[in-house]
């Protein structure tokens, strides 16, 4: 998991890039949050693939790595071994998607967030 906030910072940090880089070659998955997309993309693991950020951010994602094909329109985006999301409620996808999509509701309802389950890598919303 590579949290989001402002990566500014660490984005020309080889020792910070690397460490997603090395992760993602024996990971079976790497999911960002919300900006962390941009240390993905740091890495080069984004480079021809779809992908979000939160909205905010979704121009400058696209501007500063124009080989990513950044999604505007989802929440988030479930390309197999990759997942990006728009923010942290998008990970209520990958709780569905790792311990299935009735302890994602559950957590939904926990965090009192009115989530519609809608739970297909197609959908990202």
């Amino acid at each position: 998991m590579i949290p989001g906030g402002v990566t500014t910072a660490v984005e020309t940090d080889t020792d910070v890039i690397d460490w997603p880089a090395r992760r993602r070659q024996t990971s079976a998955l790497t999911f960002s949050i919300c900006t962390g997309a941009f240390l993905l993309a740091a890495t080069g693991a984004l480079d021809g693939r779809p992908a979000t950020t939160h909205w905010e951010d979704q121009e400058e994602l696209a501007q500063r790595w124009p080989d990513i094909q950044v999604r505007t329109d989802v929440r988030w985006v479930d390309d197999g071994d990759i997942v990006t999301s728009a923010g942290i409620s998008a990970s209520l996808h990958i709780v569905g998607r790792l311990f299935g999509w009735q302890l994602a509701r559950r957590t939904a309802l926990q965090m009192e967030y009115d989530w519609t389950g809608e739970h297909t890598a197609e959908a990202g919303i």
